[in-house]
């Protein structure tokens, strides 16, 4: 059987260093890379090969330039996107900082200064990314990078892209945009307009799990 990295790594040698796994999800298997063009570390998520194939690569590249007109210092960038090899990939920069949920789950309560500059932080991308008719779709405390004290929203976009790109052929494939636990009641009942107050849903029910709104009220 050959290895899905082995695979990877030939098929993007050209333009990437593809060194290891390090994340996996529902949707992408994420690898650590380097662009050797520019010399820099990179994150490569990988969609899943059933997913890729249902929605097809034109589609899918076709929606994730939307996400990738993106810029914000609270939203983590997309660098590139492509196919190769029948993989469907696309390049963020390297965070090497923590995820919300991995401080929290640390912390369990944030101090009160971080809680409000977190909460402001992640509001401001949220309505940047608004403002532009972006949804992100899938707001939860994996996906809120901490970077030098600061938050970096990931994936911002790349659930719009599959719904814009796959539609109902993502019930195909057994799957569903976005996170149970945080989805709104729109999006759990297969709602097809899906606005930016979904995303609101989701953000307040971060705040409460993760003890942002306790937090920014208590010294």
């Amino acid at each position: 059987m050959i290895d899905p990295l082995d695979s990877l790594r030939a098929a993007l040698q050209e333009r990437y260093a593809v060194e290891r796994l390090i994340g996996q999800g529902g949707m992408a298997t994420v690898y650590l890379a380097t662009d050797t063009r520019h010399d820099r570390r990179v994150a490569i998520k990988v969609l899943r090969p059933e997913l890729a194939a249902s929605i097809g690569s034109d589609r899918f590249l076709r929606e994730i330039k939307v996400a990738a007109q993106l810029q914000h210092p609270n939203i983590l960038g997309l660098y590139d996107s492509g196919e190769a090899a029948g993989f469907l990939y696309y390049v963020m920069p390297f965070v090497e900082g923590e995820s919300l949920r991995t401080r929290m789950d640390r912390e369990e309560q944030l101090p009160l200064p971080d809680a409000i500059q977190l909460t402001c932080e992640i509001a401001d991308a949220l309505q940047c990314a608004h403002s532009r008719h972006i949804i992100h779709r899938d707001i939860k405390p994996e996906n809120v990078l901490i970077q030098e004290g600061h938050a970096l929203v990931a994936d911002f976009g790349i659930a719009r892209a599959l719904s814009q790109a796959g539609g109902d052929k993502l019930t195909e494939t057994g799957m569903a945009v976005g996170t149970p636990h945080y989805m709104s009641p729109e999006q759990g009942l297969g709602g097809e307009h899906v606005d930016g107050r979904a995303d609101q849903y989701s953000f307040s029910r971060q705040r409460r799990e993760c003890r942002l709104e306790s937090g920014a009220g208590r010294r």
